[in-house]
């Protein structure tokens, strides 16, 4: 059987060709015993060197030529014959071999192989013989074969279209010997395996010929799961109309592969077939396969196999996850903790699903997004975090607060804020603050008695604020201001415009003339003379008389808040205002780059065409943060930190009403309405009265700040602590308003 080895090499290669599959079919004439392994034969030889020969011939001649050895595979049905032996296993080993002898074909010759029926009709076979048991031996080369399919199709998208089975048809026509008779292999010269298929030319559909089946094949998908023992999938069961899809279904059995490195290989693939463009194909993905419940399922197991409580730094600080990449030993992890094994997983798993969504077909991303909401953030996280048990609320809320962070699939993220916020778009009244109980929920917990779900829950809210979807602003803070009512409406008078030259609102209240601000120190404002230098000149675009309040009119009124004896910072090096200002010139720059796709306005909606006799609610989200805002001095330190750094991202946002309402302290408010600055005057109000019941006010309030800063050791406790603390957060936060406003002044001013 070693001929091939002495042919003379001006034998033509289609000779050597056909004496190297003859001697494989004659193996099967004359040997009576099957059981020996094929690796004991030299079958394997003989389809190496029949490889070797297509690869030269291919080589030889033009591209896209067609050659002899190539025509004579093709109209012999070798890869027919094969996939039959294959599929018999016989001898012991053949299945590998058949596997290996199709990816090789597919990966090494480079003419389109799979537009023809001879090879694309076996291959469709053999697909559907991948998956079917878990940890064969055959793992490695099923996986390598099904991703070399993967690929081409990758190539020419088109050719998936060959792949979508009529699903009725593969049903009906099951059946048929599982044994290789001699006379097939007999059969003529021909040596094809007629297997009962039709050859007249297949449409693309599928639509081919009835196929004979051997009964135990994977033609129907519900009982191949049942066979592999899978976990109760109740949609996969349900007979799935009109196509079949067995690429993406043998890839599904083998992402439960024990062995990792084919369960990624087997991701890659499906990643590779949901980005395919050919809508028939995404079709079919997602409405004949059980990828979505695959995708769902697996998200649900692996979150309810998490513990009970897992700590929040944890679920925050563990290492960035790579889907790819889920390798994991708890001996070699010196920062090891209960659950981190469970807890790498979901976030690996949940990656996965991140990216494939990111890389679909558009109509099979919005799928595979829908199918997570429905059956993973409603069916298994909503209970979670509706419950009443403080551990469970704060470990499921550091959840939802790392797959925020994560998230990177815009269709995703979208389904994401849905289910987080709801969809409604109409301004919000106190009566209906409930309509979606989850965003209720969620809200109510920003003011939770634990002071640690309280942090945990702003910490999500306040990274769902940096995420690039318009609706998520619009649903918590937008919406309520869109019509302006939060604002009194005064005309100018002619005899107002001289006080409209000097940078003042017709009617607005000048702080410094307020009995609260009677102790300004000319120290704690900017001199006219600075403000030339860091004020932007009048432009004929930009006027003094636009009727924005001058920039640095804002500025002092906030950096003038907190009275001189209440300040701390000018005792301390590098904590004047200035220090804020890189800070919010970067920020700015962030938050407009995300929102400029979505087309705000430049200036305020016309006073004369809001509907300003409309009663004012400034929503349940903000609500919640002036409520806590107005308790500053009587909470602790990291929930004030934590209530400050979402108000400053919100007045972040490039919107000229969010910049009036949370910004511009001289807006003429309506009665009966707060504003961030009105929230904080009170509460200045309230200090100053405090203040002078507490001895030695100004130096406790100094040791606190060196303190908070490590300057100072921990010594004696210092009573008023909380107070001081207050204090101090409500000091920074004045002066990171007042670089923030700066800022979007300047920002808006240079042309």
């Amino acid at each position: 059987m070693h001929r091939g080895a002495q042919l003379a090499p001006s034998l033509p290669l289609q000779e050597d060709f056909v004496y190297h599959w003859k001697a494989i079919t004659h193996y099967y004439i004359e040997t009576s015993d099957d059981k020996a392994p094929v690796t004991d034969t030299n079958i394997p030889s003989h389809l190496e060197q029949m490889l070797v020969i297509l690869v030269q011939e291919e080589n030889e001649r033009e591209f896209g030529e067609t050659g002899p050895c190539m025509e004579y595979l093709l109209h012999h049905k070798i890869l027919e014959t094969l996939y039959t032996l294959g599929k018999a296993d016989c001898p012991p080993g053949m299945k590998q071999q058949v596997l290996v002898f199709y990816t090789k074909l597919l990966g090494k010759i480079r003419q389109p192989l799979l537009p023809h029926i001879n090879v694309h009709r076996p291959v469709q076979k053999l697909i559907r013989l991948c998956g079917e048991v878990l940890a064969t031996p055959t793992e490695n080369e099923e996986i390598q074969f099904l991703c070399i399919v993967c690929a081409k199709l990758k190539q020419d998208p088109y050719l998936v279209n060959f792949f979508l089975e009529n699903k009725f048809k593969s049903l009906v026509s099951q059946g048929g010997p599982n044994a290789i008779s001699e006379d097939v292999l007999k059969s003529q010269d021909s040596l094809s395996t007629d297997t009962g298929q039709s050859c007249q030319p297949e449409e693309p559909l599928g639509a081919s010929g009835t196929e004979d089946q051997p009964s135990h094949q994977m033609g129907d998908l519900s009982t191949s799961l049942e066979n592999l023992s899978v976990t109760a999938l109740p949609e996969a069961t349900v007979v799935r109309p009109n196509q079949d899809y067995n690429l993406v279904n043998s890839l599904l059995n083998l992402t439960r592969s024990p062995d990792g490195r084919i369960a990624v290989k087997a991701c890659e693939g499906l990643m590779l077939l949901v980005s395919l463009p050919e809508p028939a194909a995404a079709k079919c993905l997602t409405q004949s396969t059980c990828l979505c419940e695959l995708l769902t399922d697996r998200l649900a197991s692996l979150y309810k196999a998490l513990p009970q409580s897992v700590d929040p730094l944890d679920i925050e600080t563990v290492e960035a996850v790579n889907w790819g990449l889920d390798s994991y030993s708890h001996k070699e992890d010196a920062s090891a903790f209960p659950g981190k094994r469970a807890l790498i997983s979901f976030l690996s798993w949940f990656d996965y699903c991140d990216q494939l969504i990111k890389e679909a077909q558009k109509t099979a991303a919005v799928a595979l997004a829908k199918a997570v909401h429905e059956r993973f953030f409603i069916g298994v996280m909503e209970p979670q975090l509706m419950q009443t048990s403080e551990m469970g609320i704060l470990t499921s809320t550091a959840l939802l607060h790392r797959i925020v962070r994560q998230v990177t699939s815009d269709i995703l993220l979208q389904e994401m804020v849905f289910f987080i916020l709801g969809e409604q778009r109409e301004p919000e009244t106190l009566a209906e603050i409930s309509r979606h109980p989850l965003r209720h929920r969620l809200i109510e917990h920003c003011d939770h008695i634990s002071d640690e779900i309280s942090i945990m829950t702003l910490r999500m809210f306040e990274h769902l604020l940096q995420k690039p979807n318009e609706h998520i602003l619009y649903n918590l803070v937008l919406r309520n201001l869109e019509e302006r009512n939060y604002t009194e409406y005064k005309p100018v008078c002619p005899e107002d415009k001289d006080v409209v030259e000097n940078g003042l609102i017709a009617g607005a209240v000048d702080l410094e003339e307020d009995p609260l601000f009677t102790d300004i120190s000319p120290d704690n404002t900017l001199s006219n003379q600075e403000w030339l230098s860091s004020s932007p000149p009048a432009t004929p675009d930009h006027p003094k008389t636009d009727g924005k309040t001058e920039v640095h009119k804002i500025v002092n009124s906030f950096l003038c808040l907190v009275p001189d004896e209440a300040k701390s910072s000018y005792h301390v090096e590098g904590t004047g205002y200035d220090t804020y200002l890189r800070d919010a010139h970067r920020q700015f720059r962030d938050y407009c780059a995300i929102c400029l796709r979505w087309e705000w306005p430049g200036s305020p909606k016309a006073l004369e065409r809001c509907n300003l006799e409309a009663a004012f609610f400034e929503g349940h989200f903000l609500k919640v943060l002036f409520d806590r805002m107005g308790r500053i001095l009587d909470q602790p330190y990291d929930v004030n930190l934590q209530v400050t750094s979402v108000l400053s991202r919100l007045s972040l946002f490039p919107h000229p009403h969010i910049h009036e309402y949370l910004l511009d302290p001289y807006v003429n408010l309506a009665s009966g309405c707060r504003s961030l600055f009105s929230v904080i005057v009170r509460v200045v109000g309230d200090l100053m009265v405090r203040i002078q019941r507490i001895q030695d006010f100004t130096p406790k309030l100094l040791l606190v700040r060196k303190r908070l800063l490590g300057l100072e050791p921990e010594g004696h406790v210092i009573d008023h602590i909380t107070l001081l603390e207050g204090v101090i957060v409500l000091e920074e936060f004045c002066k990171e308003l007042a670089a923030i406003a700066f800022v979007k002044y300047h920002a808006a001013s240079t042309p």
